[in-house]
């Protein structure tokens, strides 16, 4: 049975892997074996994060460029499949997030998180996916959020960006499938990380509002993303397509429960 999740001889392309919830679903592929090819735009974040996975004794090269800029993506994707091997797993997970009110936001602005957190996992995945069509086989993993599926003040063009990552993991199963890919989602939910901490303290109304909100009562760990990473990355998810995992504790399973109730 472990047959199914040994990831050993495959290589894993992760962008934004230097640091946070995607090094953590990185740490996990390469745990279960996988040559990790980390991607990043910090040559300092880079240099920490390479560090840190080789004394957890994980294999992992790093590679410096930015997920918008087409002909940078495609460079580094033929270099990477010429001289290290080929990317059997690409998990895109790099994005970020401007929390603006819709009337106070730059079009800009706007603009700016639509083109990494959407645009960026297009580009990649042409760019992989071009090779692995060649192959007949691979394994994609867009990095979406419950702003798929919810929205929430200050936060429109990461909602939108996101739920239009969920229609493009969609598009790209449809398309991919018959060339033995699958495409999946992950949706993470409230996760304690270093963005969340100041916000994690006893008594923070958020902190209060995400424990009476989590049918599991707690926010989720970083290592709560590995399975799922590795169960999408690996020979047991083979006839799985087009699906989207919450790893959010129950969050999207309930309406909620009132403030008084235990």
């Amino acid at each position: 049975m472990s047959a199914l999740f040994d990831l050993t001889g495959k290589r894993a392309l992760i962008t934004g892997g230097t640091h946070g919830l995607g090094m953590a679903m990185a740490k996990g592929l390469g745990q279960a074996g996988a040559h990790l090819l980390i991607n990043g735009h910090s040559p300092g974040k880079m240099e920490q994060a390479l560090a840190e996975y080789t004394r957890e004794g994980i294999q992992a090269s790093g590679f410096l460029f930015d997920v918008t800029d087409d002909k940078a993506v495609q460079a580094a994707v033929a270099r990477i499949e010429a001289e290290v091997g080929s990317i059997d797993i690409l998990v895109n997970n790099a994005g970020i997030i401007k929390r603006t009110p819709i009337l106070e936001m730059e079009v800009e602005d706007f603009k700016q998180v639509i083109d990494v957190d959407l645009v960026g996992p297009f580009i990649v995945s042409k760019h992989v996916g071009r090779y692995m069509v060649q192959r007949q086989a691979g394994k994609i993993i867009n990095i979406c959020s419950m702003m798929s599926e919810l929205g929430r003040n200050t936060v429109t063009a990461y909602a939108a960006a996101k739920g239009g990552l969920k229609m493009l993991t969609k598009n790209m199963a449809t398309e991919w499938a018959r060339y033995n890919i699958q495409v999946n989602g992950i949706g993470p939910g409230y996760f304690a990380t270093e963005q969340t901490a100041p916000i994690r303290v006893g008594g923070h109304p958020f902190n209060e509002f995400i424990l009476n909100r989590t049918p599991a009562g707690r926010w989720g760990d970083p290592d709560d993303l590995r399975g799922t990473a590795v169960f999408l990355a690996s020979a047991a998810s083979d006839f799985v397509n087009g699906q989207i995992i919450y790893v959010d504790g129950g969050i999207l399973a309930t309406i909620g429960k009132p403030a008084n109730e235990p």
